[in-house]
């Protein structure tokens, strides 16, 4: 199956050239009906906690253009976006749509990151969110959650054998983020698709490496700091066939 992992420069709280800028990348790769395309954390404003300058409207115009490029491609996308809920509190979450453009569900980042203050402005989730694709059965994450195994072990032990993580991840943790990815994919055998942006915001320098991990940890594809689309092919009967040969998960306690 054809995964996809879009970078780039977000542009600060500018929707329509964060749009514009997807469209180019995306023109220029070939694109198979039934892959997986995925953008970053919060993927049409940057790492913003101006609740009312990005949270979404109703309707979304992000959850609008990730149907439009699902339709469009006959693929699957899933990008991370901001909804404000009553209490003024904003709420920082992924979506998801199919190739027929329906939304398959959605996902709220669990561990808001309290070091950059996100937790003042941001809700955290309580559930995982499991969909199917190609064989696979996926479980998305976004950025500080990473830090945090146990929430990965939710997944892997409801099935999951594809863990996307979508980030604003900086460069000053840069080890961080590729040690994190391959360790959680070692410890649930299991794909890693770690997406990150790139370019600059108000406060940080992101470097970019979105990286796509086998479930022995074996290095797929990796992205450099610059913007562009990590394609990589990936097959569910890998993970299934490290699972049986190592039985690893079947000794968990939790």
């Amino acid at each position: 199956m054809q995964l996809i992992a879009c970078q780039y420069d977000i542009q600060w709280e500018d929707r329509e050239a964060n749009f514009n800028a997807i469209r180019q990348l995306l023109s220029s790769i070939e694109i198979r009906p039934g892959a997986l395309i995925i953008f970053p954390e919060m993927f049409s404003s940057g790492f913003s906690m101006n609740i009312d300058r990005v949270a979404e409207s109703t309707p979304s115009q992000a959850e609008a253009f990730l149907k439009e490029l699902a339709e469009t491609y006959q693929a699957w996308a899933l990008g991370g976006l901001v909804f404000k809920h009553s209490d003024g509190l904003g709420s920082n979450e992924l979506s998801v749509f199919n190739p027929e453009g329906q939304l398959i569900g959605h996902y709220q980042k669990n561990h808001c990151f309290s070091y950059t203050a996100e937790s003042d402005y941001y809700e955290n989730g309580e559930d995982i969110l499991l969909f199917e694709w190609g064989g696979f059965i996926v479980c998305p994450s976004i950025c500080y959650d990473l830090r945090f195994p146990e929430l990965y072990r939710r997944g892997v032990k409801a099935g999951a054998n594809l863990f996307p993580v979508i980030a604003n991840w900086p460069d000053s943790r840069a080890q961080h983020w590729t040690t994190l990815l391959e360790a959680r994919a070692i410890e649930n055998q299991a794909f890693v698709v770690g997406v990150n942006r790139t370019g600059k915001d108000r406060k940080w320098t992101y470097p970019g490496l979105s990286v796509v991990y086998g479930p022995k940890g074996e290095e797929v594809a990796i992205a450099g700091d610059q913007p562009s689309c990590l394609i990589a092919d990936i097959d569910p009967d890998i993970a299934k066939k490290w699972r049986e040969e190592f039985r690893a998960l079947g000794d968990m306690k939790l």
